[in-house]
C-alpha cells in the first residue's frame, strides 16, 4: 500500500536507551513514525523488540532518551494497546467488553453507544455483539481485541504480536483490516512481528538487534538491499559445506534453518559449479530472490558469523539507515 503523504512524524522514538543490570538493552534507539502508517518492529528474541514497545505503552521508562507523541511526551490515554496476551473477558459479551472498556476512558451514555455502534460494524461483528467471547474464534477474538483498543479514538495504535495463533485466513483478514485503518480511517499503527507476510504489508520496517537499529526502510528497499540472488543448499552435514564454500569460492556462506545460504550475483550461474565441487555432499539446491527473511537473518546474525566476512547486504542496508 502507498507510504502516507505527510513526511511529519507523529510518534519519535530520539536516542532511547534501556538497561537491564549491566545489560544494555535498548543503546540509543531513534526513528520516527509518520501519521496514518502502518510499521512494523522486527528483530530475533533478545533483540530488544519487547523492551521498547513496553516503553511505547508506558510501561517502562527509558533510562536515557525521549518518546513523543505528536510533540508531547507520550500519554496513555492517547495509545490504543493489543496486547499478544489476550486482554478480554471470555465470561463477558462482545457488547460487554467494549462498554467495560468505555467506561475506563471516561465513555458512557448515547456517545458511548454510538461508539460501540460503529466500532461493531467497522469490524462485521453486529451479528456477535451478544456472544460470550469464550465462544469466538480466535480471528474474531483478535477483531474485539482490535475495536477495544481503538475505542477511545487513540492516536497510535500499538499492537504485539498481533497474528500469533491465528490460522492463515484470519491473518489474512487481519492484515486487510489494519490497511484499512491505515488507509481509510488515518490510524497510526505500530506492530511489533515475527512473521514475515505481516511485515510485508507495512510500509516500513525497523529492525533491532543486540538493542541497536540495524535497519529502517521499505520491505520493497531492504530486499532490494540484499541483491542478486539466494542460493539455498540442502546438505548431509550443513555446517562442513559451509565452511568448505567460503574456503574455496571465498564467498560469505551461513546456516540457517539448516540450511546453507549463500548469496550471489548470477545465482544460477554458480550452482553447476557448487555441485561439482561437492558432489557427495550436497542433496538438494534452489535459487530464488531474496524474501525479507534473507534480510532478516542476514542482519540479525550472531558476531561469529558477521565477523567472518562483510556482506554487501549488512553494508548497503546500514548505508540506507544513515540515509534515514
Amino acid at each position: 500500500s502507498p507510504m502516507p503523504d505527510s513526511n511529519q512524524p507523529l510518534l519519535v522514538v530520539d536516542a532511547v536507551t534501556r538497561r537491564y543490570g549491566e545489560r544494555t538493552a535498548l543503546d540509543n534507539v531513534s526513528f520516527g513514525v509518520r501519521r496514518g502508517e502502518l510499521f512494523g518492529l522486527l528483530g530475533p528474541n533478545g533483540g530488544g523488540k519487547t523492551t521498547l514497545f513496553r516503553i511505547l505503552c508506558t510501561l517502562l521508562q527509558p533510562h536515557a532518551g525521549t518518546v513523543t507523541l505528536a510533540g508531547k511526551p507520550i500519554d496513555r490515554h492517547l495509545i490504543g494497546v493489543v496486547f499478544q496476551s489476550p486482554s478480554l473477558d471470555k465470561k463477558l459479551t462482545v457488547r460487554e467488553n467494549l462498554v467495560h472498556q468505555g467506561h475506563i476512558y471516561g465513555w458512557s451514555g448515547a456517545a458511548l453507544v454510538g461508539r460501540i455502534t460503529e466500532l461493531l460494524e467497522r469490524f462485521r461483528l453486529e451479528d456477535r455483539a451478544g456472544d460470550r467471547v469464550e465462544k469466538l474464534s480466535g480471528g474474531l477474538r483478535r477483531r474485539v481485541e482490535l475495536a477495544k483498543g481503538l475505542l477511545h479514538k487513540p492516536a497510535l495504535l500499538l499492537l504485539d504480536e498481533p497474528s500469533t495463533g491465528l490460522d492463515p485466513r484470519a491473518r489474512r483478514e487481519l492484515g486487510e483490516y489494519l490497511e484499512e485503518l491505515t488507509a481509510k480511517d488515518g490510524v497510526t499503527v505500530l506492530l511489533t512481528t515475527h512473521i514475515m507476510e505481516e511485515a510485508e504489508r507495512c510500509h516500513r520496517l525497523a529492525i533491532l538487534d543486540q538493542g541497536k537499529l540495524v535497519a529502517l526502510d521499505s520491505p520493497a528497499s531492504l530486499k532490494a538491499a540484499v541483491g542478486g540472488d539466494v542460493i539455498s543448499v540442502s546438505a548431509k552435514v550443513p555446517e562442513s559445506l559451509r565452511s568448505q564454500v567460503t574456503a574455496k569460492f571465498g564467498v560469505a556462506a551461513h546456516v540457517v534453518d539448516g540450511r546453507v545460504r549463500i548469496e550471489r550475483l548470477r545465482g544460477h550461474e554458480f550452482i553447476p559449479q557448487l555441485v561439482e565441487a561437492f558432489p557427495g555432499e550436497i542433496e538438494s539446491v534452489s535459487v530464488g530472490k531474496p524474501t525479507l527473511e534473507d534480510v532478516f537473518s542476514h542482519l540479525t546474525r550472531s558476531e561469529e558469523h558477521t565477523s567472518e566476512l562483510q556482506s554487501p547486504c549488512n553494508l548497503v542496508c546500514r548505508l540506507l539507515l544513515e540515509k534515514k
